[in-house]
């Protein structure tokens, strides 16, 4: 292998690592900490995104990993533009995504003084990423990018926060480039794919969850295909369902907030539980009640690339360290010598068709359930969705049916204002597929100053936000705990179609379901980014809860 040698500026070094670890796009907010890297990034061929703001910025670099499964990559200033970005970080950390936050610096000559929007980014972001340092030389970015892009995807996947002093990257030093990171690929031994195989065959009522990340589409059609050989009924864990396909015959739906009884009820009579690539954390575990912990009756097989993940909660009877892609083989070579007979498939699936098939209705004239119905039917199976956080998602939860890989962009680790900006990532990367943000009144305005990013690059995503003038959410919690007792719920929201508009863009009001596919199709027509503003009956807390019924209990 040849090594060149090439005199450049700190600056220049480090976006040519980009470009040979194959980044093509980034997010950003400007700011006078990394101006070189700015100048840099001119006629780089990375596809540079101007934000309005560094959560957003963060939150679209973490869409980007989860779609490309390689590190989606943002730049923010010191000081306040890092703390905005710590909410996309804290995403990427919990979501198991690869992801770099590079942050401009004081000079080197400045530190310890607390100098303008001076911090320590190791102790800030120390426990919120997998690794946060700082360069101080420049002969050393190479070396260190090449390993963060290492530390991003290796393992359990995540976030790496690096510091950029700006008089370092104005230096000039003589280096070679480094090569493009693969990240390692963990397969499990001979001994754990006998006793794995063993497990399955002589289970009576097994189960397998799908989680986590690294997957790709192969790596999921090998689970689907084990699961089918042992008639094995298969569910998502939370806010995964988009990385398995929907009208699988053993797909029983998906570990979500406000999951199905039935699906549930799986769960916990199964004799056997295969947990592939998930963590089983507190939201797919119905808050740590799903499982025993440590252990219990129920046999466990946990497989995840993350030594340190298994064992950390529960302790199972075989666990594997290995990735997706690297079970793949063993799950492909793997076959009961006497199937099963497959009636718990087909109650698991047919418990799982009668829970999303026909909407519940809810009060008040707009029902959602007819809404998401018709988005199902009608939308593409390459469609992207993305969401937020609120209880607006369960309908999409409950109601919508992935169909294609990786379909589906939302935070598991509930951060409110991550679909829009992922919506944009999402668009931006895919400008031929359908996008759609569901969003929520509350948690568009965290983000929302974003659909200026749209309007400037010209994104045209189209948001459907359901608007019940209340963090519903937590005013659902409020009722429960202390009915009739409202505290600091309410909000006063603009008229999101008009604002649409404001900013250049398409707006419609909606106040029916009978009345959303037209507008749907005409913000399609449109070209535009787009806000469709439905008007949802604050007394409609979530498919099955009311405020009403709430006071009542």
């Amino acid at each position: 292998m040849t090594v060149t040698l090439t005199e450049r500026t700190g600056a220049r070094v480090l976006v040519d690592q980009l470009i040979a670890q194959g980044v093509t796009h980034a997010s950003c907010v400007p700011g006078e900490s990394y101006l070189s890297v700015l100048d840099a990034l001119i006629d780089s061929g990375v596809d540079l995104v101007t934000c309005r703001q560094e959560g957003g910025a963060a939150m679209m670099a973490e869409g980007w990993g989860k779609l490309s499964g390689r590190p989606g990559i943002c730049f923010v200033t010191r000081g306040p533009g890092a703390t905005n970005a710590a909410a996309g970080v804290h995403v990427a950390m919990q979501d198991s995504t690869p992801m770099i936050l590079f942050v401009g610096q004081i000079g080197r000559e400045m530190r310890y003084r607390e100098a303008f929007q001076e911090l320590d980014y190791g102790a800030v972001f120390g426990t919120m990423a997998k690794w946060a340092f700082e360069i101080d030389d420049a002969a050393r970015i190479p070396e260190l990018v090449a390993r963060a892009f290492r530390v991003a995807t290796q393992g359990r996947p995540g976030p790496v926060v690096i510091a950029l002093p700006e008089d370092m990257l104005a230096d000039v030093v003589t280096v070679a480039d480094a090569p493009a990171a693969a990240p390692v690929e963990m397969a499990p031994t001979a001994t754990d794919a006998a006793k794995l195989g063993e497990l399955l065959a002589g289970a009576e009522r097994p189960f397998a969850i799908f989680g986590g990340s690294r997957w790709d589409a192969a790596s999921v059609a090998s689970f689907t295909g084990l699961c089918e050989r042992y008639a094995i009924p298969f569910a998502a864990s939370f806010r995964r369902a988009g990385q398995v396909p929907s009208q699988h015959p053993n797909y029983a739906g998906d570990l979500s907030l406000g999951a199905n009884p039935a699906l549930i009820k799986a769960v916990t009579d199964a004799d056997v539980i295969l947990l592939m690539g998930g963590r089983m954390s507190e939201s797919p575990s119905q808050g740590y009640t799903l499982l025993p912990i440590p252990s219990g009756p129920q046999t466990l097989i946990h497989i995840h690339p993350d030594p340190e993940e298994i064992g950390r909660v529960y302790q199972p009877t075989l666990g594997i360290v290995a990735t997706p892609k690297g079970m793949a083989p063993v799950f492909d070579g793997l076959s009961p010598d006497n199937p099963r007979q497959g009636e718990a498939v087909a109650e698991a699936r047919a418990a799982y068709m009668d829970w999303s098939e026909v909407p519940r209705e809810n009060p008040g004239k707009l029902q959602m359930g007819q809404v998401l119905k018709w988005m199902r039917d009608e939308l593409p199976d390459d469609a992207i969705l993305t969401n937020g956080a609120g209880n607006f998602a369960i309908w999409l939860n409950r109601y919508y049916r992935f169909r294609s890989f990786n379909t589906h962009l939302a935070p598991t680790s509930g951060s409110m204002g991550y679909g829009f900006p992922a919506s944009v990532a999402a668009k931006r990367a895919h400008p031929d597929r359908t996008v759609v943000c569901l969003a929520g009144d509350g948690d568009f305005l965290m983000t929302g100053q974003e659909f200026a990013t749209c309007i400037h690059h010209d994104i045209p995503v189209i948001v459907v936000l359901v608007d019940n003038g209340m963090y519903g959410t937590i005013r659902m919690h409020q009722e429960r705990e202390f009915p009739n007792r409202v505290s600091a719920t309410a909000l006063t929201n603009p008229d999101f179609a008009a604002l649409a508009e404001a900013y250049g863009g398409f707006g419609m009001r909606v106040e029916t379901a009978e009345d959303f596919p037209a507008a749907f199709e005409a913000a399609q027509a449109s070209g535009k980014p787009a806000i469709l503003h439905l008007i949802l009956d604050p007394e409609a807390l979530s498919p099955t809860a009311t405020i009403t019924g709430l006071r009542n209990r």
